[in-house]
């Protein structure tokens, strides 16, 4: 089954999410269970967790096709000690709030190395960091997002995943989210159908296919090769139509949270439809 939705509002409180995402058609959401632009959030009060919890259940939502993502202020490879100690703690606060929502996936950005470290000593942290949180938080599998490469960021070659993937300690724990925007800005072709099947035929080769716990659908409005990290809606990028419609037919994209973050919300229920319109037999 696809699991289709897009990154919803969670204003007025995380309950809110799983209705908003069921008003657009959705049957899998992403969400942020804080303040993605602060360090620190309060805590998450009883009342809201089973509020959100009994919208979930409403709406049938299972934890599988719900993919939360963390702040944007974490950077679980930063070179400097004391950021460093604050990302992790962030990001341990993140799988905790996750946990007690009940969600089984955290979606975040592996870090960025400031030009001040290598790339291994960076990559190595973040498989580090990670290790921390699965020590601290239980149950919740830390999902790496790969990136477009811009700036100092690391996490948009395959390779770059796989080698943090590599000094996870609990395997049955990590994944990855590939993000088709950040895939072709970072070099990967996917404006056909058999661009798509060869680049995650490398993405299986590098990484594995098993590792893949969820996407980001979005079109790009940076050409290939581009390091942009632009989103575009559907079919109005460089991108095309053609990848989406190789994800929608291809079963092993099934049963994973495949979200929408393109520009404009108000297309999103049509560009579900579309997708689903592309599913063979549901």
């Amino acid at each position: 089954m696809k699991l289709i939705g897009a990154h919803v509002s969670a204003a007025g409180g995380v309950f809110n999410a799983p209705e908003n995402a069921a008003k657009i058609g959705a049957n899998a959401f992403a969400l942020f269970t804080k303040n993605q632009r602060q360090w620190v959030a309060k805590p998450l009060e009883q009342d809201v967790i089973i509020a959100f919890k009994a919208r979930c259940q409403q709406y049938e939502f299972k934890s599988e096709a719900i993919l939360p993502h963390d702040s944007y202020l974490i950077n679980l490879g930063n070179p400097e000690t004391e950021k460093l100690e604050k990302s992790r703690a962030a990001f341990i606060d993140e799988m905790q709030r996750c946990n007690q929502l009940g969600l089984t996936l955290l979606n975040f950005h592996p870090g960025s190395h400031l030009k001040k470290i290598s790339e291994s000593d960076c990559l190595r942290l973040i498989a580090e960091s990670i290790n921390m949180a699965h020590q601290e938080v239980p149950d919740v599998v830390a999902v790496i997002e790969n990136t477009a490469g811009q700036g100092s960021n690391l996490g948009w070659r395959f390779e770059h995943l796989a080698e943090i993937i590599e000094q996870v300690e609990d395997k049955s724990r990590v994944g990855v989210c590939i993000d088709t925007c950040h895939t072709f800005a970072a070099g990967y072709d996917l404006r056909s159908e058999s661009a798509t099947e060869a680049t995650f035929a490398e993405f299986d080769q590098t990484v594995g296919m098993s590792f893949l716990r969820g996407m980001h659908l979005n079109d790009s409005k940076g050409k290939l090769g581009s390091h942009l990290d632009r989103h575009h809606s559907l079919g109005e990028g460089e991108i095309g139509w053609d990848c989406f419609r190789y994800l929608m037919q291809d079963s092993r994209f099934d049963n994973i949270p495949l979200v929408l973050e393109t520009i404009n919300p108000d297309i999103w229920q049509q560009e579900i439809m579309t997708l689903r319109s592309f599913v063979a037999n549901e």
